[in-house]
């Protein structure tokens, strides 16, 4: 009945691989040797066929290289722990596509220092088919890591390195005690990180360092307590990054240099096509300087850099939820803040920003954890941009709520501003603006000096159909 549609199924190693009667599958090479007999003739091979023990003590790392090196391209780890004294090195161009995987029970222990797994390919095109190389396709075709642990051991010990790869796609890893989790140098292309586990690891948990990267994807991952940043991304080209649905905490040291859970530091390089959607971005504000996002552009380019989507993310407890820095088209919309406690938002030296319909609530649930944050959004010598629909409902110590210093050509307006401290709109030096359809009002029991809307010095502005009061003198 089910004959010319499905002749057998094999499960091994906890994969269902359904072939036709009598074909090689991609865990099994025509001419392989066999392990054993199974349904069809189906045999399966893995790392501890190459000699690897796998029981934690003994040096596994000839073994696994050998397997790499015979050519058949499924590296398998079935249950253990394989310790590994040097990395493992991927030339796909010499072993051909390559996937590593594990059991679920299958742990890697780094011991020595470099990467566990070094993947070299020599893809030089970019993401546009025309410019990928026959040779490639052929031998180095979307190299994969799916359902490993790897834990360091070495002080040095990093997880997975990539370089010249075309569609590298890295799945259910969980990487931990490492000095970087995965580490993408010199050019990549076409890259998925999705379903993975970055925790507790001495530098970055996805570091893009200095690399050539257009097209990454990075969805559903779970990256915290990572010393040096969660994300980061420092120099090269960087067009396409896409983080969805994430879970990005505490990725900073309080001793460290100034980090964030996800950072983009543009300083002798470019980035661009940037969206970080749906992830809560959280903790920790005792690192210097701490911050959720941090998008930084060149101060030594005359072009600015960024075309930023930053949409519908829950962010709180660091010490700047948001930091723009020399930054063109920047959208924030329909994001949650909890209190920074330095700011809620910092944009410096941007344009083409836009602002709008994000909740910055001093949840009341929340006042013992961040009784020392100030809060507040501070827009520095921005112009050409557009602020509306905020919500913000306190602001702590600031001078006020919403400080607008410097810049020109600003649209603010239908903004919401409710009970902070100390005035809810400072506005210095601005001109060629316009401030319209505001609400903003203290009707708290406070007994200190408040205004509403402050401006100070700027010219040409307009200022209508705001909602404002009650001032009042402290008594």
């Amino acid at each position: 009945m089910w004959r010319g549609l499905i002749a057998f199924v094999v499960v091994a190693l906890g994969t269902v691989m359904i072939a036709p009667w009598g074909a090689a599958t991609d865990n099994q090479a025509a001419d392989a040797p066999a392990l054993g007999d199974s349904a069809g003739g189906v045999s399966f091979r893995t790392v501890r066929d190459f000699g690897a023990v796998g029981d934690g003590v003994a040096d596994d790392t000839a073994a696994v290289q050998r397997a790499v090196d015979s050519g058949r391209g499924d590296i398998l780890f079935s249950r253990g722990v394989y310790r590994l004294t040097r990395p493992v090195e991927i030339d796909l161009k010499e072993s051909g596509p390559v996937g590593l995987a594990g059991t679920g029970p299958a742990k890697i222990v780094m011991a020595g220092p470099g990467p566990a797994f070094r993947i070299r390919g020599t893809h030089l095109g970019t993401a546009d088919p025309h410019t990928v190389q026959p040779g490639v396709w052929q031998r180095e075709r979307a190299p994969m890591a799916d359902g490993l642990e790897i834990v360091g051991e070495h002080e040095e010990a990093v997880g997975i390195e990539a370089s010249g790869t075309m569609q590298l796609t890295l799945t259910r890893l969980t990487i931990r005690r490492v000095l970087h989790a995965v580490h993408l140098v010199k050019r990549n292309r076409n890259v998925t990180v999705a379903n993975c586990h970055f925790y507790e690891n001495r530098g970055v948990g996805l570091y893009l360092d200095h690399v050539d990267l257009h097209q990454i994807n990075v969805s559903a991952c779970h990256i915290s307590y990572n010393r040096g940043g969660g994300i980061v991304v420092r120099g090269g080209g960087l067009c396409n990054l896409q983080v969805a649905g994430c879970d990005l905490e505490s990725n900073m040291a309080a001793e460290g240099p100034p980090t964030a859970n996800i950072l983009i530091d543009m300083h002798g390089g470019y980035a661009a096509e940037i969206a970080i959607t749906g992830c809560t971005i959280q903790h920790n504000p005792n690192g210097p300087d701490s911050a959720n996002i941090r998008v930084i552009g060149d101060d030594q380019r005359a072009d600015f850099l960024g075309h930023v989507t930053i949409m519908a993310n829950i962010l709180s407890d660091v010490q700047v939820n948001i930091d723009l820095r020399r930054l063109r088209g920047v959208t924030v919309v329909g994001n949650t803040f909890g209190p920074g406690f330095q700011y809620d938002l910092r944009a410096v030296d941007c344009s083409n920003l836009v602002l709008s319909a994000n909740n910055f609530d001093r949840n009341p649930h929340y006042a013992l954890e961040f009784g020392e944050a100030k809060g507040g959004i501070l827009l520095e010598d921005c112009r050409d941009s557009t602020i509306t629909g905020l919500h913000i409902n306190g602001a702590y110590t600031h001078p006020a709520a919403l400080m607008v210093r410097g810049g020109k050509r600003l649209n603010i307006s239908q903004c919401t501003i409710l009970d902070s401290e100390h005035a809810g709109m400072l506005v210095e030096d601005l001109s060629d603006s316009r401030i319209a359809g505001c609400m903003i009002r203290n009707d708290s029991e406070s007994t200190g000096a408040w205004t509403a809307l402050i401006v100070r010095g700027g010219a040409g502005n307009h200022l209508g159909d705001n909602l404002l009061g009650p001032d009042r003198k402290g008594r």
